[in-house]
């Protein structure tokens, strides 16, 4: 143990950086399409250590704002987003030959006045030092890096940070430190909880994408920490999760945050938790329902980071000053919905609405069930719907949700002490077909919203949780004697969308993940399971087994 209270656990590169077209450091000073390019250019933080970090900036060399993109992917690393991921929607139009992955293309940056950094983080392909990754240690080197480049003789001192994912989750680091540098942010689309919204939903390990990272982030030439080891590690919410969750109370910096529906399971949740908990006297939110790469990078998108940035590096008058603080899409189906403005998120006027389940007739009520009744299924079961419990409401006018939904279970293990329960909100139409949603950054197929729980970590944070937003403590486990009913609070995360009258919401629970996709499609998978024998699901009479629904009223 450390003051820090736990030690990192490190391990040799996954690979070396040339496998994935990184080159050893040599400065070189070019000039391409008007923009001037540095290559490898060395910076030492405050223990000594350098990192490499490539420029890119107007080729006339007046003073001009810095915009970072710190992520762990490479900073030569050009993506053609169609060859890896084809059906996440970034066309090779938008971006120029000098967008780094998730990153601010400087191909449109740099002519229009701004001077664009990609750092390869400490220990990262050829940074000297030991990488760790969305750490204490990471954000004092991102807060160096910033203050370097807020006092260059090319800057004019405001700087600014943007990317999406990774780039976004280190912004929440950084931010909270608040260099004197430090300007403006735009977080797009990235976690704040490491533990709580990407490596154990509701307390089930992720087994697919979380191991997947190593992969990506882990090239290097010296040590890199060892993501596996310390999931295993650290089952619980510890002082080592604690130091990769955000803290959100001292930013100040002005924020444009940008969210979707679409990332359960990844960065909706995480995203909006940001925006709810910085104390920037001057912060944005827009929430749209497509994919994440693809809205980052689409023309008019860009236009929008651009006022924000020509306001708050430039000193000009632009939009932004007029924009409503909150902005989100109110989905009807994929890639179909209508944004509307609102004055702070959650929404204020919200009727926080209970639907009751009745396993009796495999339907949600709007007032409390007398008769009890019970509905079972197969807890490993891979199969269609007869091997799920699914509820079932349909709407007799018009209807927006929008916001937090709480599913409150009374259930029960039978031949097991624990169960790993996977919930899913859906779309039926007036004809019973299931709407699909944009999902994730590639896939056309997805929920209205996604929610888990490992029976044995339904402990709440009582500090943290209100009636919408139930958050686990991820402290202990709390096995469950076998065939004793237990009620469970299981958080569904944010969604926005329209429902007409006739159509229909369903509520779908089962013991494996709703959404499969054939590997090696990149998807939150979780095959580590205590699932076994039967789960079963009590309602109506003593069980006030209920999904909470947010209804937005439209406004008086």
């Amino acid at each position: 143990m450390t003051s820090r209270g736990f030690e990192y656990i490190f391990r040799s590169p996954t690979g070396v950086p040339e496998e994935r077209g990184g080159d050893p450091p040599a400065y070189r000073r070019t000039i391409e399409n008007g923009i001037l390019i540095e290559r490898d250019v060395p910076v030492p933080m405050r223990d000594g250590v350098r990192i490499y970090i490539d420029i890119l900036r107007p080729a006339d060399e007046k003073p001009a704002p810095p915009l970072i993109g710190w992520g762990p992917y490479g900073k030569h690393g050009h993506t053609r987003y169609t060859e890896v991921f084809p059906n996440c929607g970034v066309r090779n139009e938008m971006l120029s030959p000098y967008a780094a992955f998730e990153a601010p293309d400087a191909g449109y940056w740099v002519p229009r006045g701004y001077v664009i950094i990609n750092p390869n983080p400490r220990g990262t392909w050829y940074s000297e030092g030991t990488a760790t990754y969305l750490s204490p240690e990471e954000a004092l080197d991102y807060y160096d890096l910033i203050e370097w480049a807020g006092t260059q003789p090319w800057s004019n001192g405001k700087v600014g940070l943007s990317g999406v994912s990774y780039l976004t989750s280190s912004q929440w680091r950084v931010a909270a430190l608040n260099p004197p540098h430090l300007a403006a942010i735009n977080p797009y689309e990235g976690w704040s909880d490491t533990y709580r919204e990407v490596a154990r939903h509701g307390g089930i390990p992720e087994t697919s994408f979380w191991p997947y990272l190593p992969g990506r982030w882990g090239r290097s030439v010296t040590r890199v920490e060892d993501l596996t080891a310390e999931m295993k590690a650290h089952p619980f919410f510890d002082a080592f999760w604690a130091s990769k969750a955000a803290e959100f109370s001292t930013t100040k910096v002005p924020a444009y945050v940008v969210a979707s529906w679409s990332d359960q399971g990844m960065h909706t949740r995480g995203t909006l938790e940001g925006f709810k908990g910085i104390a920037s006297p001057q912060k944005w939110l827009e929430v749209h329902g497509h994919k994440k790469w693809a809205y980052y990078y689409e023309p008019e998108n860009v236009k929008r980071q651009q006022e924000f940035f020509d306001h708050f590096l430039k000193g000009l008058p632009t939009p932004v000053t007029q924009w409503p603080k909150v902005r989100l899409e109110v989905r009807e189906k994929f890639f179909v919905g209508k944004m509307q403005e609102e004055n702070e998120w959650p929404i204020a006027r919200t009727q926080y609405t209970p639907l009751y389940l009745d396993a009796g007739s495999a339907s949600l009520q709007r007032h409390a069930v007398a008769n009890e009744s019970s509905c079972r299924y197969d807890a490993l079961a891979h199969g269609p719907d007869a091997h799920r419990a699914q509820f079932d409401f349909t709407f007799d006018q018009p209807a927006k949700l929008i916001g937090h939904a709480k599913l409150k279970l009374w259930a029960a293990p039978e031949g097991a002490g624990d169960m790993d329960i996977f919930v899913a909100l859906q779309k039926l139409d007036a004809h019973g077909k299931v709407v699909p949603f944009a999902f994730w950054t590639h896939f056309d197929d997805g929920p209205v919203a996604l929610g888990w729980l490992r029976a044995s970590h339904r402990e709440l944070d009582e500090a943290k949780s209100t009636e919408y937003q139930p958050v686990l403590a991820h402290r202990r486990e709390l096995k469950i004697e076998p065939g004793a009913i237990v009620p469970l609070e299981i958080e569904i995360w944010p969604s926005g969308t329209r429902f007409e009258a006739g159509e229909k919401l369903r509520v779908v629970v089962q013991g494996v993940d709703i959404y499969q996709y054939p590997k090696p499609t990149m998807a939150d998978r979780h095959e580590d399971t205590v699932n076994q024998g039967t789960h079963i699901i009590h309602t109506g009479g003593r069980h006030d087994s209920h999904l909470l629904i947010p209804v937005v009223p439209e406004r008086p």
